[in-house]
């Protein structure tokens, strides 16, 4: 749910606001559009805005509800005007086949990153570069390489799986976070994310070998945030039944 301020001076950047008690994290987004209009947006699962509907909330009062936690926004809102948000749903996944014999598939459409992780403008346009090289490399050719577009796939998928997993696991959902605090799962998350993306820049995977590797090693931190989310579970269950 998001709207549009007029406010006397925006700042620069994106600001995030959020709480980390819910079991289930959920944050509000501040971005200047220009120096006297920012954009507010709240995002959350749609489990919860679904009961609160239920309740007979208007999207309106939740979208009050929700951005008046915090004091910035509590002075934004009108007191008797209407806010009029707008709405949109969206689910961070990845999808395979995003190459065919004559055509290659790019940005969200091919991997919807959450927007938390702000990889969604560099996976698009890393998907456009990749993309484009592969039908230059093509030449005349009638179709694409098989492999060459496999590799194209494989890449999305494992970056976009990483990016979706690591920050579900550690940041979203609530035992890591509940275990060493906000800001440490934080840095958990952003840290490998932050220098494998930059890795995957200098390095630039193309070939078989070196897409599969990458990979591996993407795979092998999702898998480690897997775990660690689990670990804190268990450790919170037992500390609670203690």
């Amino acid at each position: 749910m998001w709207t549009y301020f007029n406010v006397p001076e925006s700042a620069e950047g994106t600001t995030l606001y959020m709480d980390g008690q819910p079991p289930y994290m959920e944050w509000i987004w501040e971005i200047p559009i220009h120096s006297n209009v920012i954009s507010v947006g709240s995002v959350a699962a749609g489990e919860a805005i679904r009961e609160k509907r239920q309740q007979g909330q208007t999207v309106e009062e939740i979208f009050r509800e929700q951005l008046a936690r915090f004091p910035r926004f509590a002075e934004l809102l009108p007191a008797g005007g209407a806010v009029s948000p707008h709405v949109t749903s969206f689910q961070c996944r990845t999808h395979g086949g995003l190459a065919g014999p004559n055509w290659l598939i790019v940005g969200e459409a091919a991997s919807m990153v959450d927007p938390m992780t702000s990889n969604g403008v560099t996976a698009a346009l890393r998907h456009a570069a990749e993309a484009c090289a592969l039908i230059v490399r093509s030449g005349r050719r009638k179709r694409l390489p098989y492999v060459a577009g496999a590799m194209y796939t494989r890449r999305i998928v494992d970056l976009g799986r990483f990016f979706n997993c690591g920050i579900e696991k550690v940041i979203y959902d609530a035992a890591v976070r509940n275990r060493i605090g906000v800001l440490r799962a934080g840095r958990v998350y952003t840290v490998p994310a932050w220098v494998l993306n930059a890795v995957y820049s200098r390095i630039g995977p193309e070939g078989v070998v070196s897409t599969l590797l990458f990979g591996f090693v993407l795979n092998m931190f999702r898998a480690a945030s897997i775990v660690l989310s689990a670990l804190c579970s268990r450790l919170g269950r037992a500390h609670e039944a203690a």
